[in-house]
C-alpha cells in the first residue's frame, strides 16, 4: 500500500467524517444522517405524500363509464397470386380484423379485390397494382359470412374465403400494439 493509495486516502477521510460525527453529537448539532434529521426529513415527507394523495383522489369525473372490451387481435391472412388462381391460406376464420399480405407471383402486374362473396352489401378493397413479385397488404375488418378474393385477369381463377363466428377479444393479452 503506497503513500498516495486509493485505500490509504479512503481510510483518512472515513476517519475525518467520524471524528466530525463525534464532535457534532457532543455538541448537540444535528449531522447530516442523523437520526433527528432523517426522522424530521421523513416526517415531511410522508405528510407531503398524504395531502397530494387526498388531492388526486378529488380529481376526475364522477359519472361510472362502462370498460368496452379491445377487438379481437388482428390475424395475418396470406394469399399469392400464381399458376392461373390465388391461393389463400387459412381459407376459414373467426370474424375481426385481417391483415392480408398477398404475393404476386405472376408476369404481370395485378390488382386484388377482397369483397364480400354474391349478391350481399359489405366490404370491398382493392390493392394498388402489384408487380411482378412484389408485394401488397389489405387490412380489413370482416363480418361473418363468405368472402371472394379476385383480381381483374378473368384468367386467374378466385377464391372463396369462409369467416366464421367473432374472434375472442383481445383484452387480457400482454404486449399488444
Amino acid at each position: 500500500m503506497g503513500r498516495g493509495s486509493y485505500a490509504r486516502r479512503r481510510t483518512a477521510r472515513t476517519r475525518a467524517c467520524s471524528a466530525r460525527r463525534a464532535t457534532a453529537a457532543r455538541s448537540g448539532a444535528p449531522v447530516y444522517g442523523s437520526p433527528v434529521r432523517t426522522r424530521v426529513r421523513r416526517a415531511g415527507g410522508c405528510a407531503l405524500a398524504l395531502v397530494g394523495g387526498l388531492g388526486v383522489g378529488g380529481c376526475g369525473e364522477e359519472e361510472d363509464h362502462a370498460n368496452r372490451e379491445r377487438p379481437a387481435a388482428s390475424i395475418t391472412v396470406t394469399a399469392a397470386i400464381v399458376d392461373g388462381r390465388i391461393a389463400v391460406s387459412p381459407r376459414s376464420f373467426g370474424a375481426g380484423p385481417v391483415r392480408l399480405i398477398v404475393s404476386n407471383q405472376t408476369r404481370a402486374a395485378q390488382e386484388l379485390t377482397f369483397e364480400t362473396g354474391g349478391n350481399d352489401a359489405g366490404v370491398t378493397q382493392t390493392t394498388d397494382p402489384i408487380t411482378p413479385s412484389g408485394t401488397a397488404t389489405l387490412e380489413v375488418d370482416v363480418t361473418e359470412g363468405r368472402y371472394e378474393v379476385r383480381t381483374a385477369d378473368d384468367e386467374v381463377k378466385p377464391a372463396e374465403v369462409r369467416v366464421g363466428a367473432p374472434r375472442e377479444s383481445s383484452q387480457n393479452q400482454l404486449l399488444l400494439p
